[in-house]
């Protein structure tokens, strides 16, 4: 193994990293040679290929080349399935500096920007190793699941010991749980009923009843065997979604065509009960009902609803998304943050009662058949999501400009012939968001990006001005990492390496006064507030939407501006 760069020898600013490890691995081990590497060497492509459809290839050959289990245990890698429960990143950490001087490894993960890909560069070795044995991915898994808490940094390091750069590099990945390959869970799906040349639907309604390695999945896929049968119970439906409202979109369509509901600022759900178990799931499948055990305790139904995840008690006032983040991304939540912050569905959809399935009816039919349902439901846990009336688009308009409570976002059509149909299909939903508010704020720190960005300050925190005038001082108000093009964001880059002021790890803070600093134009959803923000409030969903160079930094917004925002 050729030994770590010097930092002469590192490639130049801005330069590929991930790029220049494949290229040395390749020199000392094929990518055919094991399934190890052939795993790795599809977590190498997948964060260098940015188009969709690109992935969607890459995912597809690799199921169709590679057999059982490795590849239906690359697959729950990708969708978030793999549990590896021995290892955590502090103890990888621990390992590695064990090995080599801490001071040095400092400075390699500050260069490179990501854990996995610095241990699997500096990671010490001999060729012997490597020529003993190459593990498999699947032989990989076994030892990490098989292993204690106890002896898992060893089983780890032996295995590592036994890898060359590139498998090191996907056995860390594995680990640590986090790919950020650029691949969402429904891509690999998709990429499943590319292989198989089935409907993605038919592949989502069966998952949450499989388990890894997905033998039998594979083999209906691949035409080897029969369609495995749903035999769980409360299974996750495809849910419908809707596209934005474009120029011109209003004009082609009639208002009498269409009804209008409020679009609501909580997380789409589907609460699905049926024999006993009950499962809420987020709009992509993910079962989210250990976050919120009070709302699953009143699915004292059978059926399946669609509708919008809030907090508060809708009888009486509804949450802000900011209350509900206190729930959201949870295993389990105290009975004291249940109580401060209870949940609620807002319903405005249902698939299936008992064993009848709505989804081909229209939606005129859904909905007189939800209105009854849901008022036999707790109202304190289940609430209609109100019709708004309308006499054209105009009129709507501009109750979408000034929507009556500050959780809604915009409002939604629906076409009132339309079933309930899996994916996008363009007409008969739309969303008509409410335009987004925009700031000028000042860059304050940058931060490497991961993946196929790891080389560059992509990740901002930006601020505006506070204090009274001669004395202001620049508090944060927000983090964005996209909205800008490639070539914006070399430009960026060039400008945090060229006005850096002080380093902390991989982040770095920028030059940012009154005479000098980088104006962003930010585009944001809404704000709330916050107790744990020195400036007191967090943006929701911000964005950068241009580049103002143009702009003095003096002259960017204060934080007046948006607590008179807030107050509105």
């Amino acid at each position: 193994m050729a030994k770590p760069a010097a930092p002469s020898d590192l490639p130049p600013s801005g330069g590929d990293v991930r790029q220049d490890r494949g290229g040395r691995d390749r020199t000392q081990t094929s990518f055919i040679g094991t399934l190890m590497n052939r795993f790795a060497e599809l977590l190498d492509r997948l964060v260098l290929t940015p188009s969709r459809n690109g992935k969607l290839t890459l995912l597809t050959d690799y199921f169709r080349g590679v057999e059982d289990p490795d590849r239906g245990l690359a697959l729950a890698a990708i969708t978030g399935d793999l549990t590896i429960a021995a290892v955590k990143p502090a103890m990888l950490r621990t390992l590695v500096m064990e090995r080599m001087d801490p001071v040095l490894f400092g400075y390699s993960y500050d260069y490179v920007g990501d854990l996995a890909e610095t241990v699997s560069l500096v990671w010490p070795q001999s060729p012997a190793d490597i020529a003993n044995h190459e593990p498999t991915l699947a032989e990989v898994v076994a030892k990490l699941q098989a292993a204690s808490r106890s002896d898992g940094p060893k089983v780890l390091a032996r295995l590592l010991d036994s890898a060359s750069i590139s498998a090191r590099f996907a056995i860390i990945k594995l680990v640590t749980g986090g790919l950020r390959i650029g691949v969402s869970a429904r891509l690999a799906k998709q990429a499943l009923a590319d292989l198989g040349k089935v409907d993605i639907a038919e592949i989502e309604e069966l998952w949450h009843g499989l388990t890894p390695p997905y033998a039998g999945l594979f083999a209906w896929l691949e035409g080897k065997a029969e369609k495995p049968e749903k035999t769980a119970l409360a299974l996750f439906r495809p849910v419908m979604l809707s596209n934005p409202v474009g120029d011109g979109d209003l004009e082609k369509l009639d208002p009498a065509d269409y009804a209008a509901e409020w679009k609501w600022d909580g997380i789409r759900v589907q609460a699905v009960s049926e024999g006993g178990i009950r499962r809420l799931y987020s709009r992509t499948g993910d079962d989210v009902s250990g976050a919120f055990p009070d709302l699953a305790e009143a699915m004292d139904f059978s059926g399946t609803l669609d509708g919008e995840l809030l907090v508060g008690d809708p009888r009486q006032a509804t949450g802000t998304f900011s209350d509900l983040q206190q729930r959201l991304n949870r295993k389990s939540v105290a009975p004291k943050i249940q109580q401060q912050y209870p949940a609620f569905m807002r319903c405005y959809d249902v698939l299936q009662i008992g064993d009848e399935d709505l989804r081909a009816h229209s939606f005129r039919e859904r909905r007189g058949r939800l209105e009854a349902f849901v008022r036999m439901l707790e109202p304190s846990r289940f609430d209609l999501s109100p019709l708004v009336e309308f006499e054209g688009w105009q009129a709507l308009e501009d109750l979408r400009r000034k929507p009556l409570h500050p959780v809604i976002e915009g409002v939604m059509l629906k076409r009132w012939d339309s079933p309930y149909l899996t994916g996008r299909p363009k007409g008969p939903w739309f969303k008509w968001k409410r335009d987004p508010h925009t700031v000028d704020v000042v860059l304050m720190y940058a931060q490497r990006g991961h993946g196929k960005r790891s080389s560059f300050y992509s990740d901002y925190t930006f601020g505006v001005w506070s204090g009274p005038e001669g004395s202001e001082e620049l508090v944060p108000v927000g983090k964005a990492y996209f909205g800008f093009t490639d070539e914006e964001l070399r430009q960026i880059d060039k400008y945090v390496r060229d006005n850096t002021v002080e380093r902390f790890g991989p982040v770095r803070s920028v030059r940012a006064d009154r005479r000098q600093g980088l104006v962003l134009e930010v585009a944001f959803e809404g704000l709330n507030r916050s107790t744990r923000h020195k400036s007191g409030v967090a943006m929701r969903f911000p964005r950068i939407s241009r580049l103002r160079w143009d702009k003095p930094a003096a002259e960017a917004d204060r934080i007046e501006t948006l607590q008179a925002l807030l107050d509105s």
